[in-house]
C-alpha cells in the first residue's frame, strides 16, 4: 500500500495554491492534471464543468493523455449519474458502486472504457451548496491495479478547494448574466434621456472632462446628472455603478 509522505504534501500544497491563484480556469484544470500524475499513477484523465444551462449535462472538457471525450456524449448511460449530480463533492472508485460482472458488461464500459484500453476509474465528484459543478476522472489501463483508498485520500484533500473555485466561478458567471445594460438600466430606473446619456458616455470609460466637452455642459452640471444617476441606481460610485451594468448592450 502507497503511503502519503512529505513529498506528496507538497505537491498537495502546490495544487492548492494554484487552484486558487490561476485566474483563466482551463488552464488552472489543465495544470491540476499534470500536477496531480506526481502524486498519482493513472493514464489518462478528463475534467468536465457542469453545464449551466443543464444540470445534468457536462461540458468544457480538458484531458490528460486524451482522456474521454465520449463521457458527456454517453452520460446518459453512466451507472454513476445518481451520485455525480447530488450536488456533493466525493472521491470513489467505480468498483466501489458497481461490482466488476456488471460494470464491463455495460454500453458505457465498453465504449468509453474499452476503446481506450482503460478498466479501473476513480472519480471525483465536485458540488457546493446542493449544485453539482463538475467531474474528474482518472483512468487505468488494462493490466494495472485498481486504485488503493490512499488515492483516495489524496484526493480527498483536493476536493473542496476544487469545488470552491468552481463555486465561485460560478457565482461571477451568474452576476455577470445577472447584469443590466444601459437601456435596461436607463428603463428600470426611469432615467432622464440626457442621463441614460451620460450613463452611456460612463459606461465606455469617458472621464469627466471628455464627457463635459462632448455634451457642452459645465463640470459642476455634469456631476449633478452623475449624482442623480447613482441615487436611481442606489450606488456609491463608479466602481458599484460597473457591477450593475455591462459595458455593451
Amino acid at each position: 500500500m502507497k503511503h502519503i509522505e512529505t513529498s506528496d504534501f507538497m505537491v498537495l500544497n502546490n495544487i492548492i495554491y494554484k487552484i486558487y491563484t490561476t485566474e483563466d480556469l482551463c488552464a488552472m484544470r489543465e495544470n491540476l492534471l499534470e500536477q496531480v500524475r506526481l502524486v498519482l499513477d493513472f493514464d489518462g484523465a478528463d475534467f468536465y464543468l457542469a453545464d449551466p444551462d443543464n444540470p445534468t449535462g457536462l461540458v468544457e472538457p480538458v484531458a490528460f493523455n486524451g482522456g474521454s471525450l465520449l463521457a458527456a456524449q454517453m452520460d446518459e448511460k453512466d451507472y454513476s449519474r445518481g451520485i455525480m449530480y447530488s450536488g456533493k463533492s466525493i472521491v470513489y472508485r467505480e468498483t466501489d458502486i458497481i461490482s466488476e460482472e456488471k460494470r464491463v458488461q455495460t454500453e458505457y464500459y465498453q465504449k468509453v472504457y474499452r476503446s481506450n484500453n482503460w478498466h479501473f476509474a476513480l472519480q471525483m465528484i465536485l458540488g457546493r451548496e446542493k449544485d453539482f459543478l463538475g467531474v474528474i476522472t482518472f483512468y487505468r489501463t488494462i493490466g494495472k491495479d485498481n486504485f488503493s483508498y490512499d488515492d483516495i485520500l489524496l484526493l480527498d484533500m483536493l476536493k473542496e478547494h476544487l469545488a470552491y473555485r468552481l463555486w465561485v466561478g460560478q457565482c461571477e458567471q451568474k452576476k455577470a448574466v445577472e447584469k443590466l445594460s444601459v437601456s435596461q438600466a436607463a428603463e428600470s430606473y426611469h432615467l432622464t434621456r440626457r442621463e441614460h446619456m451620460i450613463l452611456r458616455m460612463l459606461m465606455d470609460g469617458k472621464d469627466n472632462d471628455t464627457i463635459s466637452s462632448e455634451l457642452s455642459i459645465t463640470v459642476n452640471t455634469l456631476k449633478k446628472h452623475i449624482l442623480n444617476i447613482y441615487r436611481k441606481l442606489e450606488v456609491n460610485n463608479r466602481v458599484q455603478l460597473f457591477k450593475m451594468i455591462r459595458e455593451k448592450e
